[in-house]
């Protein structure tokens, strides 16, 4: 079975994250979306909501799971047997930033880092933007999954 972790902190999930994960899906057998905590970052919706979030959104698709986790990427993939860790691309320093990692996370395990390019339509949506929008009273429903037009 190829197993696979698609980590990120999902604060919220977008489009994005979405267009990523249903493609991913085509590569794994199982695909674990995993919300990692970082206990320095302030996060404007709690775990809760945030792994609510992805599990309405994937209701209906058996071949993911949703989990929580702490520490390094590459315990958790340990822990949960994925060979593979997931990552979307969105633009050239969204690669250099995770190919830096993805060097790290194969020196420390034997797990490899699969990238797929965000699709043309979704290039530009990243939680932090969303988050900005939701600050200021935007109109964020073009840019998450319907799960999360309604909590806010």
């Amino acid at each position: 079975m190829k197993r696979a972790i698609f980590p990120g902190s999902f604060d919220p999930i977008t489009l994005g994250h979405v267009d990523i994960i249903k493609r991913g899906l085509t590569l794994f057998d199982e695909l674990i979306v995993a919300i990692g905590i970082n206990s320095a970052k302030k996060y404007m919706f709690s775990i809760e909501e945030r792994q609510g979030f992805i599990e309405n959104t994937f209701k209906e698709e058996t071949g993911i799971k949703v989990m929580v986790y702490e520490g390094l990427t590459v315990d958790f993939c340990r822990e949960v047997n994925a060979d593979f860790i997931l990552r979307g691309l969105r633009n050239p320093a969204d690669f250099e930033f995770e190919k830096a990692i993805a060097h790290t996370n194969r020196d420390l395990a034997p797990v490899e880092t699969v990238f797929l390019l965000t699709s043309a339509g979704t290039s530009y949506i990243s939680s932090s933007i969303v988050r900005e929008v939701i600050q200021n009273n935007g109109d964020y429903t073009k840019l998450v999954p319907p799960s999360v037009r309604t909590s806010k």
